[in-house]
């Protein structure tokens, strides 16, 4: 695919004003557009500013709320809710992460839960923008259904993305950011257009059963990670991100696809804790680039393919994207630019 190089600056700025264009204001644009483009900063272009179209599709038959009144609720020193009114998701978790932030600095670690949300983009952006302030945070959301219960045939709960941050004030911080399916039904449907089989690991067909066939597997179902493992965790997330937030949880939530103007009512929690805290930059800096050291220093199976710590990869995508500009999909800055005009 042929891609396209922009600065980060007019490159968010096209974004937000594209954003505006279908009704946010310019302060709910800026902080949707800073997750989106942070999102192909790192390289993951399938959560980045190509979900504008997606987005403003939603946002046209009236399925997310362009002016939406988002409101917090402090539950206690450390807990406060976020009811998102059914705003743009990206917009909703920067309230949330933002809410977080403000209560950790306060009470050392904040918990909180946000619903009357939507699809609200990778979680390493969020975990990005918390270990830049030095906090350390577990982010979840649950999502539409597209995996079935272990042993069952039939979804009934979300691939939902979960991810963990750490600060390193001494060089990268720990980013994982992961979702519950042994592989996206995107390489699935890339495997059916390849004429390739899939491995038996990652789907079902429509009965339950294992499959290779890329075909079969886009009419069934997505395995979890780890099996029965992946499972429980899959639940657990929806546990804090739906149920505990009192946003919808498993089959309660709306598929967008299916139904794109009606609200999804997805949740999201955010956990953070602020590790000053716990010690001095210094000390935290310290332990963190012995952490790396150790895992880099194992002997590689591969000697191509060094050990690695998780979010390395999206790091240095993102630096390069600041010295050289950010790749994006031609389809997606040409959808900017039209709807900018």
């Amino acid at each position: 695919m042929n891609q396209e190089r922009i600065e980060q600056e007019p490159l968010t700025a096209l974004a937000i004003q594209a954003l505006e264009s279908y009704g946010l204001s310019k302060d709910h644009a800026s902080k949707t557009a800073q997750i989106l483009v942070l999102a192909d900063m790192f390289g993951l272009h399938t959560h980045g500013v190509g979900r504008v179209q997606s987005y403003g599709e939603r946002l046209d038959l009236k399925g997310i709320n362009a002016q939406a009144d988002i409101r917090i609720e402090r539950c206690g020193p450390a807990i406060s809710k976020v009811d998102g009114n059914n705003a743009i998701g990206p917009l909703v978790g920067q309230v949330a992460l933002e809410q977080a932030m403000s209560q950790a600095r306060e009470t050392g670690v904040a918990a909180v839960f946000a619903r009357g949300s939507n699809h609200f983009g990778p979680v390493s952006p969020y975990s990005f923008l918390a270990a830049q302030q030095g906090f350390a945070s577990f982010i979840c959301s649950n999502a539409s259904i597209t995996i079935a219960p272990w042993g069952g045939k039939d979804a009934r709960l979300g691939n939902s993305p979960m991810g963990f941050g750490v600060p390193n004030p001494a060089g990268d911080p720990f980013l994982l950011d992961m979702a519950l399916s042994v592989a996206a039904r995107a390489k699935i449907r890339q495997a059916l257009q390849q004429g390739a089989s899939i491995p038996d690991t990652w789907a079902t067909d429509r009965d339950g059963r294992p499959t290779t066939d890329p075909k079969l597997a886009l009419q069934g179902f997505l395995l979890a990670i780890g099996g029965h493992k992946g499972y429980g965790l899959a639940l657990a997330v929806d546990l804090f991100a739906g149920l505990l937030s009192d946003a919808s949880y498993l089959t309660h939530v709306q598929s967008w696809s299916e139904n794109p103007e009606a609200p999804q009512n997805l949740g999201h929690f955010f956990l953070l804790i602020d590790t000053a805290r716990l010690g001095s930059m210094e000390w935290l800096g310290g332990r963190m680039q012995d952490f790396a050291r150790i895992l880099h220093d194992t002997p590689a199976a591969d000697p191509q393919n060094p050990v690695i710590v998780p979010g390395e990869i999206e790091l240095n995508r993102y630096r390069q994207a600041q010295r050289d500009g950010v790749v994006v999909p031609p389809d997606a800055l040409a959808h900017l630019r039209r709807r900018v005009g």
